[in-house]
């Protein structure tokens, strides 16, 4: 009976690491999409997010049987109820991802952004896109090692998205107001995604250790 319930877990485990890697893609599409106002790159964000949104609906049907009919307990239960935490924090990284896409889909064929913005913009988003890369390898590997690395990188992001506002603020900003409202969000756009795939790995240590990470 325990084989069957950690088979479901393992595959529950699998169908999340799945999802991540499809935030992953989601973002990384995203901001491609916001370098070249690429208008193809951005509806390729929504077919990712509807698969991220297929992909949940099992996870949750599948925590749900594992505490009605397995009867969990101890470490068991906190790999369930982490994976329950965990649906809900993947399906808001493909959700940022697609407002990404929307704020461009919004504004094509112009850019949403030019410049420097633009840059620091890329550079937040290839960031982000490796972070949801190394959460996805934490979820399939559970290293507490690995997933304290999200926090050094969330601290990387954290700092280009402080120039990004710095920019904007600048009196020298010639962008005009549309623009620094457009940068503005997008910026809190990657900055969230960025958060949650720490929260990811901050879940996946408790599940590995069962103490919470300091923040």
């Amino acid at each position: 009976m325990r084989t069957k319930f950690h088979e479901q877990l393992d595959a529950l485990t699998d169908r999340l690491t799945s999802m991540c890697r499809l935030a992953g893609a989601a973002i990384e599409a995203a901001t491609d999409a916001v370098v070249h106002a690429d208008l193809r790159a951005a509806e390729w964000v929504f077919d990712l997010t509807e698969q991220i949104e297929a992909v949940r609906g099992p996870c949750d049907e599948q925590a749900l049987a594992l505490l009605a009919l397995q009867a969990p307990v101890a470490r068991e239960l906190r790999q369930v109820i982490t994976g329950v935490h965990l649906v809900t924090d993947l399906s808001r990284m493909g959700g940022l991802a697609q407002h990404v896409a929307e704020s461009v889909r919004r504004r094509h064929p112009a850019h949403v952004s030019s410049g420097e913005a633009q840059q620091l913009l890329e550079r937040i988003g290839r960031v982000a896109g490796e972070m949801a890369a190394v959460a996805a390898r934490v979820l399939a590997t559970r290293d507490p090692g690995l997933a304290a690395e999200l926090d050094r990188r969330d601290d990387d992001l954290d700092a280009l998205h402080a120039m990004l506002l710095g920019r904007i603020q600048d009196p020298g900003w010639t962008g005009g107001v549309t623009a620094a409202v457009d940068v503005t969000l997008l910026g809190r756009f990657y900055e969230r995604f960025g958060d949650h795939t720490v929260v990811v790995g901050r879940r996946v240590i408790f599940l590995a250790t069962g103490a919470q990470p300091p923040r």
